[in-house]
């Protein structure tokens, strides 16, 4: 039977980061990953390839819109899904085998299969078993579903199913305004779909800022993006090539339905925990499935870790990784910590939005004297040069200290500078 310092569940942003630095810091390490290749839904199925597209149908937005603007004259190019698709699968690759090189030369062990942990200190893969002094848990997550819409990842898919569409559809329904709906409904409309996007709340991204949903909201209009707000989904129905949602406005409970060639399920994503055996060791989870831990990312079993997106906290790759370095010096006895207050996010669509720290309400609902600063890109050269004069910059601070708490930005590339701003709250946190 093998016998390892740490086993390691789950081969993403966060298990791979914290098999590669339990192995820097002298301990024995293996990676459980069901998957063929390392790197998780990120680098396979998620952030990679839609940054991919995301790239592809904005050089595509630019040539149609900017290029003779600029005196560069030349014929619009057209779209060849199938190479786009092959050049998204040559960077999933190179991102894949980056991991694999880097297992490699730290000597972690990549034990491939499905694992379930059999019992203190055991971990099963495939009917074999092999032990640990600890393991990390760090199985991520998978889409959510709603009742009455039957995912088939061919006409009503899920953001997996939607990286890979054998052709660019007329028509998309999405259901769901956050990142992923957003994100992915903006690659299909620049590459020429009419995209619908129905939620269920009254404004896009929850837990933005209002002025920044606001503003990006009618943003995304300007590139003929479809909203219908308040929609409450009642179910989803299919044909051999057509895909219909029914829903229902909640001002009125008037009941409508909408028919498109695909129906994009973008409803949030949960902790993946099934399969793992955690009922029968008595791990807690909380009451929307993820696994509770303490301050330590130790859960209610000692010795047992979990990290990323299975707990509490946004479900964020960067975030798994600051867990997965952390949680590796905590085993190794060092002190290992996260600033939960400076995890910043960017929704990657054109423009992008970056924000850190607390919201404007979230400032006022926790009784703070604040004052806001806001700059408009409209009034930035670059900007203008650029054809990004779209959104603003807007920055939060305390009333009395001039201390920032938070930092926006819905305007293009602004992701490329945003690190000064968590430079800014890492600071003074």
């Amino acid at each position: 039977m093998s016998k390892y310092d740490v086993i390691v569940i789950g081969g993403g942003p966060g298990g791979y980061v914290a098999s590669i630095r339990c192995a820097q810091l002298g301990l024995k390490t293996a990676c459980v990953e069901g998957r063929d290749t390392l790197g998780g839904t990120c680098l396979n199925v998620g952030c990679i390839p839609s940054k991919a597209l995301l790239h592809a149908s904005h050089q595509l937005h630019e040539a149609e819109h900017n290029f003779e603007k600029m005196g560069l004259i030349a014929k619009t190019p057209s779209v060849d899904w199938a190479k786009m698709q092959n050049y998204k699968s040559e960077t999933i690759e190179a991102n894949t085998k980056g991991i694999e090189f880097l297992f490699k030369k730290n000597k972690i062990e990549h034990l491939k299969g499905w694992a379930s942990i059999s019992g203190e200190g055991k971990v099963q893969i495939n009917e074999k078993t092999f032990e640990a002094n600890n393991i990390v848990i760090a199985s991520g997550s998978e889409p959510s579903t709603i009742p009455n819409v039957k995912i088939d990842e061919k006409i009503i898919v899920s953001s997996t199913g939607a990286l890979s569409l054998p052709k660019i559809p007329k028509t998309m329904t999405v259901i769901g305004a956050g990142v992923i709906g957003l994100e992915l409904g903006s690659v299909y409309a620049r590459l020429g779909t009419k995209v619908t996007i129905l939620e269920y709340l009254n404004h896009i991204t929850p837990g933005m800022d209002t002025e920044v949903q606001k503003t990006f909201q009618r943003i995304l209009k300007k590139q003929d993006i479809s909203f219908i707000m308040g929609a409450a989904v009642q179910s989803a129905t299919k044909s051999k090539s057509k895909g219909k949602v029914q829903y229902k406005l909640n001002k009125d409970d008037s009941a409508h339905e909408i028919e498109s060639d695909v129906i994009l399920v973008a409803t949030g994503r949960k902790p993946n925990t099934h399969g793992l055996g955690l009922e029968a060791l008595d791990i807690k989870l909380n009451d929307r499935g993820h696994i509770i831990t303490n301050a330590s990312w130790e859960t209610t079993l000692p010795n047992i870790y979990a990290i990323g997106d299975v707990i509490e906290g946004p479900m964020l790759a960067h975030k798994a990784e600051d867990e997965g370095m952390a949680v590796a010096e905590q085993i190794a006895g060092k002190s290992g910590h996260v600033n939960y207050q400076v995890i910043p996010s960017v929704i990657y669509t054109a423009p992008e939005v970056a924000s850190v720290g607390l919201t404007e309400e979230q400032a006022k609902e926790n009784n703070r004297s604040i004052k806001v600063g806001k700059f408009m890109f409209m009034g930035n050269g670059r900007a203008k040069a650029n054809f990004a004069a779209d959104g603003f910059v807007k920055i939060i601070a305390d009333k009395d200290t001039d201390r920032v708490s938070y930092s926006s930005k819905p305007a293009a590339n602004r992701s490329h500078s945003f690190f000064f701003f968590v430079k800014i709250l890492n600071a003074v946190s």
